[in-house]
């Protein structure tokens, strides 16, 4: 699906770009220059963008054991440095109306074709982002941000230039370039961190504890701690390392039990396009007052309550009621 939806988006980009750029050539308005510069970008990125989702889509393989998905990350980088160019384009153009003002025209029906555009726009950018979220697309994402973020733009041009209709105020077109141009290379800044981020494996503290929270609410009493946890999104694939510490006297067939119960249980509500890397600690003589296994044998202290796994004690590598020096 997020190959489909991409490819949409970019033939929606090359229509809508043409028809803003039809509009800025009738009417010379800086403003409508400003819209139709930043569906500049919403082209090369709907391709670039096209070719990263089809490029993560790919199976891993040898040279690429953990799937091709980090080329989403490059691919958003790509589409941040596009916006901010545009954003000094603008800026240039802008300027160049303060000092040397040229006439406009047909106004009327420039507001008419970019509303539209925005419209356009507004529907196809929130469901690339909510179909992005649904299937972890940081390219779908991001792209629906950028639409939804265009829609914004273009709302409020088109409010400055009703007012340049009413007032026949040349200076407001010219006022309304500049102040987007500033939201667009803020934008782009944006985007380019979120990339960045990615690339440095950053960790997504919202998605971690989305899974810290859901763990927590469904552990068995023989998972006496998590810790170690790691959690990291390439492409639609969910990685997810850990550490599970367990009964120390359960033997293999428990424990793999055990781990694939776990797994199973994040599939449930994660997808399953997730894939794991569990190591298994046996549990020690310092975690019985943790441990809410009922009728163990081998228990040396009396249960007192479990350690709820939060962001803070789950990320650690150590075992949970281990007194640190």
């Amino acid at each position: 699906m997020p190959i489909r939806i991409q490819r949409y988006i970019a033939l929606l980009s090359v229509l809508l770009f043409i028809g803003k750029m039809w509009a800025w050539y009738i009417t010379h308005s800086v403003s409508i220059f400003t819209d139709a510069m930043e569906s500049t970008v919403n082209v090369l990125a709907g391709f670039i963008g096209l070719y990263s989702v089809i490029q993560s889509s790919r199976p891993r393989d040898v040279n690429h054991p953990y799937g091709h998905g980090k080329i989403e990350f490059i691919s958003t980088g790509i589409e941040g440095a596009l916006i901010i160019i545009s954003g000094f384009f603008i800026i240039y153009e802008a300027i160049n109306q303060f000092i040397e003002p040229r006439p406009l025209h047909r106004i009327d029906v420039g507001v008419v074709v970019i509303a539209i555009a925005g419209a356009i726009n507004y529907a196809a950018g929130l469901y690339a982002e909510r179909t992005g979220k649904k299937q972890r697309s940081v390219t779908l994402q991001a792209a629906g941000k950028h639409l939804k973020s265009d829609a914004y733009s273009t709302i409020a041009i088109v409010l400055g230039l009703v007012l340049l209709l009413i007032t026949k105020w040349q200076i407001i077109d010219g006022i309304v370039g500049m102040v987007f141009a500033c939201v667009i290379l803020y934008t782009g800044y944006k985007v380019i961190r979120k990339s960045l981020a990615g690339i440095m494996d950053e960790a997504d503290q919202q998605m971690l504890n989305d899974v810290v929270v859901f763990l927590q609410e469904n552990r068995r009493p023989q998972w006496i701690d998590l810790h170690n946890l790691r959690v990291i999104q390439y492409g639609e694939v969910l990685h997810i390392d850990t550490h599970m510490t367990l009964p120390w006297y359960e033997n293999i067939a428990t424990a793999d039990k055990e781990i694939h119960a776990l797994e199973d249980l994040i599939k449930t509500h994660f997808g399953n396009k997730v894939e794991f890397f569990i190591h298994v600690d046996g549990c020690m003589t310092y975690q019985c007052k943790l441990c809410a296994v009922q009728n163990c044998t081998e228990r040396k202290e009396t249960f007192q309550q479990q350690v709820a796994w939060n962001m803070e004690n789950i990320w650690n590598n150590s075992k949970h009621g281990k007194v640190v020096n």
